[in-house]
């Protein structure tokens, strides 16, 4: 027999860099937000707005980018999807003012709103279920990079060139991204010519992403089976707690380190890097270990007891924060406890797709939505402790609470229970 081609890996290297990008685009703002702050007179509390705007309409967009994925396929949908968040990216430099910046950065969260569900679908149909853990590991490192070289890269560019220049360079990439995703890419692998018949049985191998005529995500979605699914309100509730948690990296981190914990910006941006750093690995170690412990014991414990000792260290972590230790040693923390959290990512998304694969767009999407959803509500409580209380720790306690209720949620999920297939099984050994 001929060797299987490796097709698939390429599609796993465009969703690493597409996860790069999203995140060189999404955590600019927040390396540069001191300086923003300071050249558009806002206080802290309405740079909290500025954040929560692109999380609020990422949020309400998530469900029908999602689902419009499920039908037309992620190829065109992606395309879109990144055209109009690089573009708006860019547009970023031109606000003139509080008002014009939410308007900006709310088009801009509408825009991104999809990608990683829309990735979730193209998931479904190019990986088997044993090598879904490890890709969305994979996936999830790409972010990571680009949260990690996202605030020491901006703050280099702020300090020679200015906050503006530094959302015209990222926003740039995203057009090449989507040029060579919309030329190389197809929906289904048996529709790509590069793919041969060895790849296609491997894919295949568990029939859980076979497509049976058209595709089925296009004939139609179980609304009501999706509203009478425990499962789904489960993992909700779980993504909730690690939206929570997330966004505060993404929006107040290299604040918190400058101009409280007293950092110079180049000590700043090293520890502002460092979370996303561990956490990258965490995905790598997370994805592989979800889908070895899934093999060896089943879905059950390598997707939910995996998530729920991953959360709860996380929670842990988080409190130990608060504690009297030096500002290096909070910084660290706070680092480990994104890598304790993000060591579930791959199971996070994994789940969604072992229940309902050919709804995938649509289950991810409701799962991010509360999960952004979570990252809207976090960074306003720093804004209002901080501004009617001045206090930085109250909204650590919040946080280790919340992570500690995401690791129950994670008890009260069941990845055997398929929302409309039969369900897959992976034995011990397989």
């Amino acid at each position: 027999m001929a060797p299987a081609t490796r097709v698939r890996a390429r599609v796993l290297g465009f969703a690493f860099l597409l996860a790069v990008v999203t995140y060189l685009d999404r955590v600019c703002i927040s390396a540069a937000a001191p300086y923003i702050m300071e050249d558009l007179h806002l206080s802290v509390l309405q740079m909290s707005v500025v954040f929560s705007a692109f999380t609020l309409s990422y949020s309400l967009f998530e469900i029908p980018s999602g689902w419009l994925g499920d039908v037309k396929g992620p190829r065109r949908v992606l395309t879109r999807i990144v055209l109009w968040w690089s573009a708006f990216t860019m547009l970023t430099a031109a606000a003139r003012g509080f008002a014009s910046l939410v308007v900006i950065r709310f088009l801009f969260g509408a825009g991104e709103a999809g990608a990683f569900p829309n990735i979730a679908r193209s998931f479904s149909r190019w990986f088997p279920a044993r090598e879904r853990g490890r890709a969305n590991g994979v996936m999830f490192l790409g972010s990571r990079i680009g949260g990690m070289l996202s605030a020491p890269i901006a703050l280099l560019i702020v300090a020679r060139w200015g906050w503006r220049t530094s959302f015209v360079m990222f926003g740039l990439l995203g057009a090449v991204w989507a040029a060579a995703w919309f030329a190389w890419y197809r929906d289904r692998p048996d529709d790509h010519p590069a793919v041969n018949r060895e790849e296609l049985a491997w894919i295949q191998q568990d029939g859980s992403n076979e497509v049976r005529g058209d595709d089925a995500g296009a004939t139609g979605t179980p609304w009501r089976t999706l509203l009478r699914s425990r499962n789904l309100y489960a993992i909700c509730a779980m993504y909730f707690a690690f939206g929570y948690g997330l966004y505060f990296y993404f929006t107040w981190l290299p604040t918190y380190l400058i101009k409280v914990l007293g950092f110079s910006v180049l000590g700043g941006g090293v520890f502002a890097a460092l979370p996303f750093l561990l956490a990258g690995i965490a995905d790598l170690v997370g994805g592989w270990l979800t889908d070895h412990l899934s093999r060896r014991h089943g879905l059950r414990v390598g997707r939910c007891y995996l998530g729920f000792g991953a959360f709860l260290t996380c929670a842990a972590l988080v409190f130990a924060s608060t504690l009297s230790v030096p500002s290096v040693a909070k910084a660290v923390l706070l680092a480990m406890a994104l890598a304790s959290a993000d060591l579930a990512l791959g199971a996070c998304w994994a789940v969604p797709i072992d229940i309902a694969p050919d709804h995938a767009g649509v289950i991810t999407g409701c799962m991010n939505t509360l999960g952004n959803l979570g990252g809207l509500l976090g960074p306003l409580v720093v804004g209002i402790a901080v501004d009617r209380w001045h206090s930085w720790t109250f909204p650590f306690y919040v946080t280790a609470i919340i992570y500690a209720c995401g690791a129950c949620a994670w008890l009260a999920i069941d990845p055997t229970v398929p929302l409309t297939r039969p369900k897959v099984v992976l034995r011990r050994g397989r």
